[in-house]
């Protein structure tokens, strides 16, 4: 099994110890994005013993940059990442580089098989494995995925203020999507591509001074990291960026190995839980855009630091309840007491 090494606050320690059917955590964390990082972080100032599984396939990886992200404005997700690795390391966090293949509920907890061939246990579990977007079948547009094709105003409006913008409608909320370009750019398109605009919408667009073009679009003509047009129908039209709404889909593969079932939402897929990120699955938890598909990278982050607190509360109430004989002692799952 593959450990990241790292020096913990006020003790030594490798992480190097070898996973197996007898290795033990309080907490297993699959994936290590903004949520479960800063769940590990919040876990391991507990105490706890957490193992993060984390494949590095983090949703905001083709991103320059990631914004609204207090503190850290504009940094690159990889230095996001490695920095984030590095914190909840430091607080004591292994940090496995691969993924859950399969889980099973036993007495007490679970056991994990990760993609080492290796079997490790765990009291509870925290599914921040974080969401896939599907783009439309349009040609062109995975190339400049997260570059210069672009979903969210917030992440990515600033770095195209004052530029040309298409808006390649798929869903309704197209409108609401180039109504809020709109205000970052006098020149916004929109380009009807599944006919979903309605009267409504088209007039509060006119209204708003942007143009609707109706019609499928072919191909989005990119070069580089650059969007140079979007093609309906034989015609180019010249834009700087593109903005298109994805259907955003929770991994939730393990989610289902735990016996869990993903929700549908009108956009997508999702795990849901309450507010503390609790899943239907008993001790099983969700965070970050596993469970909300539109939180941004803070949002995400501060969604794991609840569900951390959250687990190490349960794990906490567990404990009490088996020193006053309130529930059984259960061997495969050790609780610090």
């Amino acid at each position: 099994m593959r450990y990241l090494q790292y020096r913990a606050y006020g003790r030594s320690m490798t992480n190097s110890r070898e996973a197996g059917p007898n290795r033990q955590y309080d907490v297993l964390i699959a994936g290590g994005g903004p949520a479960g990082l800063g769940a590990a972080v919040t876990l391991g100032r507990s105490l706890r013993t957490v193992l993060v599984v984390d494949a590095g396939e983090q949703r905001n990886r083709p991103a320059e940059a990631a914004h609204n992200v207090l503190g850290r404005e504009g940094t690159a997700p990889t230095d996001l990442l490695a920095a984030g690795r590095a914190e909840a390391a430091g607080y004591g966090a292994e940090i496995f580089e691969g993924t859950v293949l399969s889980a099973e509920r036993i007495s007490g907890g679970f056991t994990l098989s990760l993609s080492s061939g290796e079997t490790v246990g765990a009291c509870r579990v925290l599914l921040a494995t974080g969401a896939v977007d599907e783009l439309p079948a349009i040609e062109g547009l995975a190339a400049g995925w997260g570059r210069r094709v672009l979903h969210c105003p917030y992440c990515h409006g600033w770095e195209v203020r004052g530029r040309r913008i298409g808006v390649v409608a798929t869903s309704p909320m197209a409108e609401h999507q180039a109504l809020l370009f709109r205000q970052l750019s006098e020149h916004v398109t929109v380009f009807d591509h599944e006919s979903v605009l309605g009267a409504q919408a088209r007039e509060r667009l006119t209204g708003m001074d942007v143009p609707i073009v109706d019609g499928r679009v072919d191909r989005v003509l990119t070069d580089g990291d650059r969007v140079r047009s979007v093609r309906v129908a034989g015609a180019a039209h010249e834009v700087d960026a593109v903005a298109v709404a994805t259907r955003v889909h929770a991994r939730g593969e393990l989610f289902q190995t735990l016996g869990g079932r993903v929700s549908d939402h009108p956009f997508g897929t999702y795990i849901e839980t309450d507010a503390t990120g609790r899943t239907a699955v008993d001790g099983v938890w969700a965070a970050g855009n596993a469970r909300d598909p539109m939180a941004m990278v803070g949002a995400a982050a501060a969604s794991g630091v609840a569900a951390g607190a959250a687990i190490n509360a349960d794990l906490v109430d567990e404990a009490v309840r088996r020193a006053v004989g309130a529930e059984p002692r259960v061997e495969k799952c050790r609780v610090q007491e």
